[in-house]
């Protein structure tokens, strides 16, 4: 038995959230990929979106970046309607998913050098070089994309994610084929980014560990709907389990 959390409006406070979704639906042939929901994201907020395959969440991430038209509903970011006024929030945004490749033929510095000339970033060689020592990329910025493994591509990917200090960041596994210590410092650095920007983050993981770590708030979805919502301290309080990993599998396995 699901116990679901109540939600304010989100679009109650829509001018001072980061994300704010209501009654969000997407519908494939018939099929419903996302089935009415809603939630919100604060400014300075870490949320995770967590589901198994088939859960709703890579609709969602590709209707907030604008990539999928809902069926219906409103979707605001950072005060504005997405549908309305995407080229407003465009430059104020950023994505990283180690399933989206960067053009393979650029070196990763050409890469940077494109999406940093997109965003209109300023002094934007400096903002390459900081970017570069803090994802310890420097040794890697003039070998084409397509000659990194996947774990220097996924640091590559969030280099590219952080260049325009978006306000709003949203993550799909961000620390995909990372080993151990390099996942640790990448989550550090985007806990960093949030206190020192204020920057709401969205992520979607399959990493437990992780989102327990750093999420204040995680979202579970299910067949399309949200299911539960609340801190992680409070769904392991609420199911009775030792860790998220195992409320996960708790929400996954029972109807």
């Amino acid at each position: 038995m699901f116990t679901l959390t109540a939600f304010a409006d989100p679009l109650d406070c829509v001018q001072n959230q980061a994300i704010a979704v209501r009654n969000l639906r997407k519908i494939f042939d018939g099929t419903v990929a996302v089935d009415g929901i809603d939630f919100s994201v604060g400014f300075g907020q870490i949320v995770g979106l967590l589901g198994g395959n088939g859960a709703g969440k890579t609709t969602t991430l590709a209707m907030l970046l604008g990539l999928l038209e809902p069926t219906s509903g409103a979707i605001h970011l950072l005060g504005r309607d997405l549908q309305t006024e995407r080229a407003q929030i465009a430059p104020q945004i950023n994505f990283s998913s180690p399933y989206v490749d960067l053009p393979n033929r650029l070196t990763v510095r050409q890469n940077l050098t494109v999406y940093g000339h997109l965003y209109g970033v300023p002094h934007l060689d400096r903002r390459i070089a900081e970017l570069s020592e803090q994802l310890q990329i420097t040794t890697l910025l003039d070998r084409r994309h397509g000659s990194l493994s996947a774990g220097q591509r996924t640091r590559a990917s969030l280099a590219k994610s952080l260049l325009n200090r978006p306000r709003l960041l949203l993550l799909d596994e961000p620390t995909a084929s990372l080993d151990p210590d390099t996942a640790d410092w990448v989550r550090t650095l985007l806990l960093d980014y949030r206190r020192t920007e204020g920057a709401a983050i969205l992520m979607a993981s399959h990493n437990m560990v992780e989102v327990e770590r750093m999420c204040d708030d995680v979202i579970v979805m299910k067949q399309g709907k949200i299911v539960d919502q609340g801190a992680p301290h409070d769904l392991i309080a609420t199911y009775g389990h030792g860790n998220l990993e195992e409320v996960f599998l708790d929400i996954a396995r029972n109807p």
